[in-house]
């Protein structure tokens, strides 16, 4: 038996790698099942079918022959009412959900709940639900920040088998009127501000039966006419009644819909995406494989809970017990909140980790010049030492690291980066000066959050780690952009992703749904990535948004804007080009301190910064770092901006340029740019022009 299995490897390897098959074995035979897996280090790989002979099929080496749907040691936790109701035995009188903003607005010390008394708020605000007639499959709407209201109305859905539906607070009444009337919500919890939102058109959103506003006071709330048919109760009168009148819970089944998460888009109205219980509890459980939390851990709360990020993140939390404190809701704010709560862990997005690493290279570069060689000898002697797998002296971290600590509280223990690429060197900086795990992941709406993570041991930046173990990764050939799962050294091409993660399909879109779903299962994510050695996952370009110059080239601008969000001088960036031009061009959103800063230094004078943007030596400063970092990164030759306009007014929601996940909306900002735009493709043409006239 063992020399026939001996046989089979070395039959199986030839296909892995036909020219070294005498070199040793990556195959493992697994003994109670009689399959086989490539170990490929964070990651093994597998055949998609045996018919073809094609190992292409990517899981976490954490666990290779099964997709972790519960959780290894609490399998009876099959929903996130289990979850809870778990963590609320287990940590009854640990410390829960706190915050700093009391009832008259004022911002003191964080004042806790225990995971007891938010189980039975949970009890409460459901059977008060119940009590005003809300059926089981109902859905609930949650129009307002984070706060500790926010999770206790979601553990009360869950509880009594409703459906919570986040309402992005910044996504404005057309999508909020949108999303009402789409999923049919029969009652919406908001806050005061919301509320006034809410009643331009409540004549509008027909569905809606009872209004709860969440930090209000009963005087203070409108009544409103009888002939509304609409009833509006403060958040306390609900939990007063619902304590007087508690109804027995009316628990989900894994299957059954646990919430419709409405993805913004950068274009076209929002589409629901439908997860169950099962799909965010195997997410979670999956990502646990990599990641483990203590009761003793306290996260700051602050990432929307209308995103799938934070919704994962706290299903984490209540699982281990740990303490979630919430910002006072001004991001203005986030570090005096965190001094004052004192997280362990700190899950945040490059554009704010972008802005730490500037912040602190600022301080530095005004420090002085004996500031500035401690730092840089510090910062060189604690890198060194923490990529060669040796410890540096705390020597270093008391003269230079602990202040830069502080910043975040002083107790950070591991960081974690998603939604967008973080720059490795940035990852670098932050694993240096704040002296923690810091980690990237990958993840969608789609998928109940994270598709790959990087390994808490894995010192090597520049990816997105492996697949979750609840999922199973291929890619596709994309050949309109040249990408192939034979190019070599890697295999490149679009991720696709397999497993009990999946979600269930778009709310009413069925069409939409078949064309992200295939029929094998695999949802197609539109990134593209690459295998780099160790099993690990690279994102390096965008599906969805790749569009051609004049010449056919393809452009997936995307890519180039991350690359040059790196230059000093880039704040934020859109890059635009269409098939009627042979060339990009770019509106810069500039770090106005670092272009301050550049014009002291060049002696030039002016009397406000709108004045120096349009100065032509600085538009030429700007381009030629893009150049840089564009060189650096090794862009392809039409991938290069060969015009800028810098503006000193920031992307925002607010000014409709953003979705809520900080993703450009580009027919918006074509628009918003017009002007500019054809004011630089001008210049080039009157550029090219002058050139020719030259050479004739």
């Amino acid at each position: 038996m063992e020399a026939a299995a001996e046989r089979r490897i070395k039959a199986l390897q030839s296909h892995l790698n036909p020219s070294n098959c005498d070199e040793p074995s990556v195959l493992h035979p697994n003994p109670t099942s009689g399959e086989f897996v490539s170990d490929q280090g964070y990651s093994v790989v597998l055949p998609e079918n045996l018919q073809t002979g094609k190992w292409n099929v990517y899981r976490s080496a954490r666990s290779p022959l099964k997709l972790i749907s519960r959780f290894a040691d609490k399998p009876e936790i099959a929903t996130l009412h289990d979850n809870l109701v778990q963590s609320a035995k287990s940590f009854s009188d640990h410390k829960y959900l706190g915050t700093r903003v009391r009832d008259d607005g004022t911002v003191g010390e964080y004042r806790w709940i225990t995971y007891g008394e938010a189980s039975t708020a949970r009890s409460a605000i459901g059977s008060g639900l119940v009590s005003c007639g809300l059926q089981k499959g109902s859905c609930v709407g949650l129009y307002f920040i984070n706060r500790p209201e926010w999770l206790i109305v979601d553990h009360a859905c869950s509880a009594y088998s409703f459906i919570s539906v986040p309402l992005y607070d910044t996504l404005g009444p057309a999508a909020v009127k949108y999303i009402v009337n789409h999923a049919s919500i029969q009652t919406i919890f908001c806050m005061l501000q919301t509320l006034d939102t809410l009643l331009r058109f409540l004549s509008e959103i027909p569905s809606v039966r009872l209004i709860v506003v969440v930090g209000g006071v009963d005087n203070r709330i409108p009544t409103l006419p009888s002939t509304t048919a609409v009833e509006v109760v403060s958040y306390s009168k609900l939990l007063s009644q619902g304590l007087s009148n508690l109804h027995p819970f009316c628990p989900p089944n894994p299957d059954d819909i646990a919430t419709i998460m409405y993805t913004s888009g950068t274009t076209g109205t929002p589409k629901g995406v439908v997860l169950t219980h099962a799909n965010l509890i195997a997410n979670v459980a999956g990502a646990t494989y990599g990641a483990v939390l203590y009761p003793s851990d306290v996260y700051i709360s602050y990432l929307p809970l209308a995103h799938i990020y934070e919704r994962a993140n706290q299903i984490l939390a209540v699982y281990y017990g740990g303490a979630s404190g919430f910002y006072q809701g001004d991001l203005l704010k986030l570090l005096e909140d965190m001094a004052v709560l004192k997280p362990t862990i700190f899950c945040s997005v490059p554009r704010l980790y972008n802005k730490i690493y500037a912040g602190i290279m600022n301080a530095v570069k005004s420090s002085g010049v004996l500031r500035q060689r401690l730092f840089y000898a510090a910062y060189n002697a604690k890198k060194q030492a923490k990529f060669s797998g040796k410890k540096s002296s705390p020597m270093w971290d008391r003269l230079v690291f602990n202040r830069i600590k502080a910043m975040l509280g002083g107790r950070v223990r591991s960081m974690v980066s998603g939604a967008s690429p973080l720059s490795p060197d940035v990852m670098d900086f932050l694993r240096v000066c704040f002296g923690c795990q810091v980690v990237e992941g990958y993840g969608m709406t789609e998928t109940s959050c994270v598709i790959t993570i990087m390994d808490e041991q894995d010192i090597l930046s520049g990816h997105v780690g492996a697949p979750n173990a609840a999922c199973e990764i291929k890619l596709v050939d994309v050949p309109e952009m040249n990408y192939t799962t034979e190019d070599q050294p890697y295999p490149r091409g679009e991720i696709c992703v397999r497993g009990p993660i999946v979600f269930q399909g778009y709310y009413k879109d069925e069409a939409q749904t078949r064309e992200t779903i295939d029929e094998d299962g695999w949802l197609h994510t539109g990134d593209i990535g690459l295998w780099v050695p160790g099993g690990r996952l690279r994102i390096i370009d965008r599906k969805k948004n790749i569009f051609k110059l004049a010449q056919g080239e393809y452009i997936a601008p995307e890519k180039i804007e991350n690359v040059y969000a790196t230059s000093k001088f880039v704040a934020q960036i859109f890059v635009y080009g269409d098939s009627l031009n042979s060339s990009l061009v770019a509106i810069v959103s500039v770090e106005q301190e670092m272009l301050k800063a550049w014009a002291a230094a060049q002696g030039i004078k002016c009397d406000h910064l709108q004045q120096l943007c349009t100065d032509q030596r600085a538009r030429s400063a700007v381009l030629a770092d893009m150049d840089a970092v564009g060189r650096a990164a090794q862009l392809r030759g039409f991938e290069f901006a060969k015009a800028v306009t810098l503006v000193l007014e920031p992307f925002t929601l607010e000014n409709g340029l953003l979705t809520p996940t900080f993703k450009i909306k580009r027919p918006q900002a074509k628009a918003y740019f017009a002007k500019a735009i054809a004011d630089m493709y001008a210049e080039l043409s009157a550029s090219d022009s002058s050139s020719q006239k030259m050479k004739l």
